[in-house]
């Protein structure tokens, strides 16, 4: 028989901790957020539809998006025993600086328009992390306030060749003057990508009122109360060029860009030249025999070329081909610190963030960002110390499985 007895008061108190309220309710909601995709539930419920559906969408059926994804899930990992991971080294060097962390900001365009804070919350919540802040051709905040925001950290530039080169020549050229050590040099965009969910919410760049957009924004005062009172919303650093937005977003695809064009660059940009957008074994190899700094395996976050190949996919075979040569870094799809471990276990260098960041943005300016990458470290550091390796230089190909979700299908084979 079970012995029972009346609880006693002191007992049951000495059980419980009762946890004090938090009233700043911007707080409440981050701290809330236990992952990137509990951030990105936030920025929906704060953001306007065709602001978050920009963010968040892809092209087409948005199946590269999809895959991207999922590939990242269809991981395994293979942890070692008896390894002392008190302490893990999250840093690494890449593109001939450090970086306290394995991943990066994403170049983002418009970003203003997710959270008026735009680019330069991005900066500063990465100058605090001591991670690198890349800033888009198409940024809503310029070059030089950037620099401002990022005094000291890193800041790297995302650069399309527009089809007035001289413009693009001028953007290279400032960001050298304001210390970007780096310059993203963007290869796979000669068209832009169909996005069906700004045409089925008439976005616009600078978004235009309907009946429809002021009955979404009605529950959502906060972000139009932003919006009005803060600097319109331009391509800060092309401001000065003329033409209207959609006249320059027009001119930043060109389908006549080519290897002359990177030529002329690399020439122009006295700092590391990394290419961006690279999706295949072949164009890898050229452009580590041409002598460029570093390749991002991208498909431009699925925005581009829908059914494009999953970058996380080609990792494996880019980095046994060129690994040696050139640092290889890899986007598209990240949603956990996970996925980024798994990223540098089969080769890659470094990693960039886009929408993992700008949910954070969405959801809580600032201080999101911040949420944003103290989510993934904790999970990076976590799954570090769980595979039991205390650096990134020890991950290796022997820690990871990429388990077989989507695969070719092989020719001439048939089905008994």
């Amino acid at each position: 028989m079970v012995k029972r007895q009346f609880p006693n008061p002191r007992d049951i108190f000495g059980l419980l901790r009762f946890k004090a309220p938090t009233l700043n309710g911007k707080k409440r909601r981050l701290e809330s957020a236990l992952t990137i995709e509990d951030l990105r539930r936030i920025a929906k419920r704060r953001t306007p539809t065709a602001a978050f559906d920009y963010t968040d969408g892809a092209a087409e059926a948005e199946l590269s998006l999809y895959r991207a994804r999922q590939a990242f899930e269809d991981v395994e990992f293979h942890p070692s025993i008896l390894r002392d991971v008190s302490e893990v080294d999250t840093s690494v060097t890449v593109f001939g600086g450090l970086s306290a962390l394995p991943f990066g900001i994403a170049p983002t365009g418009f970003t203003r328009l997710m959270q008026t804070e735009g680019e330069i919350a991005g900066a500063s919540a990465a100058g605090a992390a001591g991670i690198p802040f890349t800033l888009s051709t198409l940024g809503t905040t310029s070059i030089e306030d950037v620099k401002a925001a990022n005094p000291t950290g890193r800041n790297w530039f995302q650069l399309y060749v527009m089809r007035q080169r001289e413009i693009s020549y001028g953007l290279v050229e400032r960001a050298a003057a304001a210390g970007f050590d780096t310059l993203f040099f963007t290869v796979d965009t000669p068209v832009a990508g169909a996005r069906l969910r700004d045409k089925r919410n008439g976005f616009s760049i600078p978004p235009q009122l309907t009946l429809g957009t002021v009955l979404n924004a009605l529950p959502r005062p906060w972000w139009w109360w932003d919006f009005l009172t803060t600097p319109p919303l331009e391509f800060a650093s092309l401001s000065s060029t003329g033409g209207t937005v959609g006249e320059l977003l027009d001119s930043a695809m060109d389908p006549t860009i080519s290897f002359e064009d990177l030529k002329i660059i690399r020439d122009l940009f006295p700092g590391k030249l990394v290419v961006k957008g690279v999706q295949n074994v072949e164009d890898s190899r050229r452009l580590a025999d041409l002598g460029v700094d570093g390749i991002v395996l991208s498909n431009h976050g699925g925005r581009q070329l829908d059914r494009a190949p999953i970058p996380f996919h080609l990792l494996p075979d880019v980095a046994r081909e060129v690994g040696a040569d050139v640092e290889i870094a890899i986007d598209t799809g990240i949603m956990n610190g996970a996925d980024i471990v798994a990223s540098i276990a089969l080769g890659a260098r470094f990693t960039l963030i886009g929408r993992a960041y700008l949910y954070g943005l969405m959801a809580g300016g600032r201080a999101g960002v911040d949420r944003s990458i103290a989510i993934l470290t904790e999970q990076i550091t976590r799954t570090m110390k769980l595979i039991q390796v205390s650096s990134l230089d020890e991950l290796g190909p022997q820690h990871v499985t990429q388990l077989q979700h989507l695969a070719p299908r092989v020719l001439g084979m048939h089905n008994h």
